[in-house]
């Protein structure tokens, strides 16, 4: 068991007196924020702050109707959470405030969800809401509340490197939330602060009953919030009616193979239900929207090695236009469970790729590509971006599983 008093060094302490998150004045003079939305990781930051002696105020935010998902087990964000979140509140002592952020929840993150989804891209909406919501309209009003920072339960570390603060993996690497939080700007990251990104996932629950957190035991969120039903196609066939039009199915040899009811139904990668009996594993390598075409093929065609990224967000030293022309070594990471891998990141002209070194399968637009100065625990966040297109890597006259000069367009992406 942590022991209770037990409280991670959130940030350097220095001669200036700093406190333990790196801001300068006492705990009882620094007012935080804490984003609850009802889980043992948010309700821990905030136990551990009020601990400290910080003045400590917890917002959680009403981001959607709860409906269905409100009792849902594995769902985040739903009624129960905020219930939860209040009785928290009430436990450790701090004034808490629910805000209404439906409206700006959809029109930011659900209808950009869908629309990016029927065109045949794979959109990570927990990015998206960290981006727009969480650590856009949240922060403002944060300080607006008179805070000095805001807190979050996620999995990473931010500290001091020069005049700014850096992102870096956490001590936890199953719990790594990096990739989610790649879009965070460096302004954005100097009020932001993550009082859990040098603990063990079993060291928050075992802070937890020490502290005597009510949702001490509470399941971890599985789904994206607003999907109660864990199917994205209800999502999209909801706010969206006729998105799932029929078309073919057809080989990357150019043979029309059979029909289907909609490309939303299928994802990059996918073997199994494509209703297909021709004599070897085929499996989904290309969704073209614009056609209403499933384009499939063996395994080798899902394999790609560059990606071009667009609305890049840099969060290492000096600039994009620093890299030089031969590129920067780096590790990548294109999906939230997989680690980094080996690769180099190209910047010229404006343009952003990032070439994998030993490759990938069924990479897709709309996915993100997060960028790390290594690849074990405490290696730095450089930024990243969302993929545009895919292609072959540099002087490789292999088509990287194109199709007519086009590439896999979506695969499936599991929110943590």
């Amino acid at each position: 068991m942590a022991p209770i008093g037990f409280l991670p060094n959130f940030g350097a302490r220095n001669p200036l007196m700093r406190n333990s998150l790196d801001l300068a004045a006492s705990p009882e003079n620094t007012r935080i924020v804490v984003a609850m939305s009802g889980g043992v990781d948010s309700s821990v930051a905030a136990g551990l702050l009020k601990r400290q002696g910080y003045d400590v105020v917890g917002v959680t935010l009403q981001l959607y109707d709860h409906g269905a998902a409100t009792h849902r087990a594995g769902a985040c964000c739903a009624g129960q959470d905020i219930h939860d979140a209040r009785r928290v509140a009430e436990r450790i002592g701090i004034p808490h405030y629910v805000l209404d952020y439906e409206e700006r929840f959809r029109t930011a993150v659900i209808d950009s969800f869908a629309e990016s989804y029927i065109s045949g891209e794979t959109p990570i909406p927990c990015i998206s809401c960290n981006q727009t919501v969480k650590f856009g309209d949240l922060l403002e009003t944060a300080k607006a509340l008179g805070a000095d920072a805001l807190a979050t339960g996620h999995y990473v570390v931010s500290r001091p490197v020069g005049d700014r603060r850096g992102l870096f993996r956490p001590a936890d690497l199953d719990r790594d939330q990096s990739y989610f939080l790649f879009a965070t700007t460096p302004e954005q990251l100097d009020f932001l602060r993550f009082p859990l990104g040098e603990l063990t996932k079993t060291q928050v629950r075992d802070i937890a009953h020490d502290i005597d957190i009510p949702v001490a035991d509470k399941m971890d969120s599985q789904d994206i919030c607003f999907v109660p039903s864990g199917r994205y196609t209800d999502v999209i066939e909801r706010l969206k009616p006729g998105a799932a039009e029929p078309g073919d199915i057809v080989h990357v040899d150019g043979r029309v193979l059979g029909a289907h009811s909609g490309i939303i139904h299928y994802t990059i990668g996918q073997r199994r239900g494509l209703g297909l009996s021709v004599g070897e594993p085929l499996f989904v390598v290309r969704l073209d929207a614009e056609s209403r075409t499933v384009i499939v093929g063996p395994r080798e065609a899902l394999l790609t090695r560059r990606l071009a990224l667009r609305d890049v967000n840099w969060l290492g030293d000096g600039g994009l236009a620093d890299i030089a022309e031969g590129g920067l070594e780096i590790h990548a990471k294109v999906r939230s469970s997989r680690p980094p891998l080996p690769a180099v990141l190209y910047h010229s002209a404006g343009e952003t790729a990032v070439e994998l070194i030993d490759g990938e399968a069924g990479v897709a637009p709309g996915q993100a590509c997060v960028f790390y100065g290594g690849e074990g625990a405490g290696a730095r966040v450089l930024g990243g971006g969302w993929i545009d297109h895919t292609g072959a890597a540099r002087g490789d006259d292999r088509n990287s599983g194109a199709v007519d000069g086009q590439t896999p367009a979506r695969s499936t992406v599991t929110a943590s």
